[in-house]
């Protein structure tokens, strides 16, 4: 008997277009995959805390736009870095406008990982099943998490 691992997916974005382009990216990548869009980051706190309450299961991966209203994506994942029921989990940032300084500022905060959102949407659908792949297939995703070993 297989057994199937289903992983969660937190998807922090402002758009619902590109709530769409990420669901498109991960039935194609991964059909296991559970996606909950959250729709700005006032929106994630409360998510995370109600959530958290509930006992229910933590996301595997966090897809993080760092472009939102009222509360910016730095401040978003500087507050789920410090929750200690997201402090682990992998984050990818990403943003449609950005400097090599937002970049920067997204690893120093907390990011694992940043992704260019691009005009063209089968690029950003490409980059985000690459970051699936990367974060969420099961033996990557082990050797990810490994401690290092010197």
């Amino acid at each position: 008997m297989v057994n199937i691992v289903r992983y969660n997916v937190l998807l922090i974005v402002d758009d619902p277009s590109t709530v769409e382009l990420v669901r498109s990216a991960m039935v194609d990548t991964c059909p296991e995959l559970d996606l909950t869009a959250v729709g700005g980051g006032d929106a994630v706190l409360v998510w995370l805390n109600d959530s958290v309450a509930k006992k229910e299961q933590m996301p595997h991966l966090i897809l993080l736009d760092l472009k939102l209203p009222k509360l910016d994506g730095l401040a978003v994942l500087r507050k789920l870095r410090l929750h200690p029921a997201t402090r682990d989990v992998p984050i990818v940032a990403f943003s449609a406008e950005h400097t090599q300084a937002d970049i920067l500022m997204s690893y120093q905060v907390g990011a694992n990982s940043f992704v260019a959102k691009p005009a063209d949407q089968q690029e950003f659908t490409a980059s985000l099943r690459d970051q699936l792949a990367h974060w969420l297939q099961p033996r990557q995703r082990e050797l990810a998490l490994a401690p290092k070993q010197y």
